[in-house]
């Protein structure tokens, strides 16, 4: 129970803490933000301001503007007054310029030619022009207008003749567009409105059009001043509800807390008020105080993350050391009974081991009688071939008995060059049976090595060797047709060759009694493989062409061979990373073998 309590404490403490800490810093952030809107509103008015306060000092210096003082009822000097103002505000950027005697009286103006021309018009009521009589140097002051009862900034001079004496006053007037379009960013969400207050507390600046020529003085009594009706005629100058209350001691004294009262309800507000450069204005910064509730809620979200990450670390620290006194319970026990098993373990190793071993064992003597079996179709090849082997080695040696025969009695009779003439012929006959012999020797050798490149004509090219030597070929058209250029694929030259001649073999004992026994012999290509085919005009296949690749399988007699010879060129087919397939063929009698290897480049 004191656990629970202690826990609930805790996160209650934790939540106030975050919820007060949000509040400062959201109120804090708040003021900044108003400060930085406050810092960049004033720079923009002092630039207007130093851009227009020396331009009615300018203006009142012409001579034409004097002269027309000292003379107003002259019309040609009134007329090149009114047109030298128009450009004037051409050239300055003003919306108007006029000129008024000391009676405040406008005398001349740019706008002379309009209905709402200010000529004519008496504005002695108006501060800027007493104001600039009084003080005699430059005047600013906001107010409306009383002709197009649009707002602007008033910038006045008095003009003086040659000796200094004032004469009257010059007036140029400025919209305040400019001012207010700044406030409009597009750009950014902006969480601040800002209002300019005059020194009676009336709005006549503001971002948001509903506070726009509304009373924000603390009485709300401003509307009954005289000299403010006529400063905003036709204005209806309504009070602002508000009420101001206490802010957290983190603001500065610039800032403040204000309450207001509208048609939505009652809205928190944080207040920071700020003078302008030059004037008598008030910016009030107005920053709506819910971005300060939701950082509450996100300070409270982070207060309740990091008091739960503490929970969680206690909770799994408790459980750490509760966990480490068991391991440190069972670790006795399990050392024993690990030292139990690694001696269960020890041996089962020791038997898996012998069980590898004998498993390698016979692997290797699989291999071997793999080998053995490849070398024992060969040699049973090699017999099967000895009688054409025979014959093909007894008839060179008869002719070769016959030329020493002749020579000896061409050399009794002194004929060098008939002697000459059959020891070239002995020689051609033994250079044909070496060449036999080291073919016979070359195919009955082992392969050694793993598969390399192999040019797939050379190992036709040998098995033909082989097969022309036996008398059984005799009489058969074995046509191979040869390409010019080298095929290089993946093989071995030795496999490869055994392979050939096991295919020819038996296509020449499969065109045993045909009338017109013919072997084709040819290569194509399909894809990234070569394809060796070798066709006969035979009997064919069995139906099911699969079985003559089983060991053991044969159509003839037990004296023409065992069966084993297809079954053995397939494994070393596969084995080399090709297929050997077999089918009778669709354009006639016969069968037909197709060896596929692999092609590959000779920079490989």
């Amino acid at each position: 129970m004191l656990y629970r309590i202690s826990v609930a404490v805790v996160l209650i403490v934790t939540l106030l803490l975050a919820w007060v800490i949000g509040g400062w810093f959201g109120y804090r952030q708040l003021e900044h933000d108003s400060l930085q809107e406050a810092f960049r509103y004033r720079q923009l008015v002092a630039n207007e301001l130093n851009r227009y306060i020396p331009v009615p000092e300018l203006i009142a210096e012409h001579p034409l503007l004097a002269e027309a003082l000292r003379r107003p009822d002259d019309p040609v000097t009134i007329l090149k007054a009114n047109e030298q103002m128009q450009r004037m505000a051409t050239i300055v950027g003003g919306s108007d310029i006029y000129l008024m005697d000391l009676t405040g009286l406008a005398v001349a103006a740019n706008n002379f030619g309009e209905p709402d021309s200010f000529v004519g018009s008496n504005y002695s009521y108006r501060p800027y022009f007493y104001d600039a009589l009084g003080t005699g140097g430059a005047v600013v002051y906001f107010a409306l207008g009383t002709m197009s009862l649009e707002r602007g900034l008033y910038f006045s001079h008095p003009v003086r003749d040659q000796r200094g004496s004032i004469l009257g006053v010059v007036a140029v007037k400025v919209l305040v567009h400019e001012l207010e379009s700044h406030w409009q960013r597009p750009d950014t969400e902006r969480q601040a409105e800002m209002v300019v207050l005059d020194d009676d507390g009336v709005s006549f600046l503001a971002s948001n059009r509903r506070w726009l020529y509304r009373d924000f003085s603390l009485d709300g009594q401003a509307a009954a001043n005289t000299k403010v009706r006529q400063r905003y005629p036709m204005r209806d100058l309504k009070p602002v509800d508000f009420n101001l209350q206490e802010g957290p001691w983190v603001l500065s004294e610039q800032s403040t807390r204000m309450r207001m009262h509208g048609a939505d309800g009652e809205r928190s507000y944080l207040a920071l008020e700020a003078g302008l450069p030059r004037l008598d204005w008030r910016l009030l910064v107005i920053a709506d105080t819910r971005p300060v509730t939701w950082n509450r809620l996100g300070f409270l979200l982070g207060g309740g993350a990091i008091f739960l990450a503490g929970f969680l670390t206690w909770l799994y620290l408790r459980e750490r050391q509760r966990r480490e006194r068991e391991l440190a319970a069972r670790g006795e026990q399990l050392e024993r009974r690990v030292a139990q098993r690694t001696v269960d373990l020890k041996r089962s190793n020791d038997q898996l081991l012998a069980e590898i071993q004998e498993r390698e064992r016979a692997q290797t003597e699989l291999r071997e009688t793999q080998q053995e079996l490849i070398q024992a179709a060969k040699l049973a090849v090699l017999g099967q071939m000895s009688a054409g082997l025979n014959h093909e080695i007894n008839q060179p040696l008869t002719a070769i008995q016959a030329y020493a025969r002749n020579s000896r009695k061409f050399l009794e009779r002194g004929a060098g060059d008939m002697v000459d003439a059959n020891l070239q012929e002995i020689v051609t006959l033994c250079d044909k049976m070496a060449e036999l012999i080291r073919q016979f020797k070359v195919f009955a050798r082992k392969s050694e090595g793993p598969p390399s490149l192999v040019d797939l004509r050379l190992p036709v090219d040998a098995a033909l060797k082989i097969i022309t030597a036996q008398s059984t070929s005799d009489g058969i058209d074995i046509r191979w047709r040869r390409p010019d250029v080298p095929l290089m694929c993946h093989g071995d030259l030795i496999r490869v060759e055994q392979v050939m001649v096991n295919l020819m073999a038996n296509a020449v004992q499969a065109v045993e009694g045909q009338a017109e026994p013919e072997i084709l012999v040819d290569v194509v290509e399909d894809g990234e493989y070569w394809c060796c085919m070798v066709r006969d005009n035979g009997h064919g296949l069995p139906r099911n062409t699969e079985r003559v690749f089983e060991p053991f399988f044969t159509t003839r007699s037990v004296k023409q061979g065992l069966g084993l010879g297809l079954s053995i060129s397939k494994q070393i087919v596969e084995a080399l990373g090709g297929t050997l397939s077999g089918q009778n063929r669709a354009d006639g009698p016969g069968a037909e073998f197709v060896l596929k290897l692999k092609q590959r480049r000779a920079e490989e």
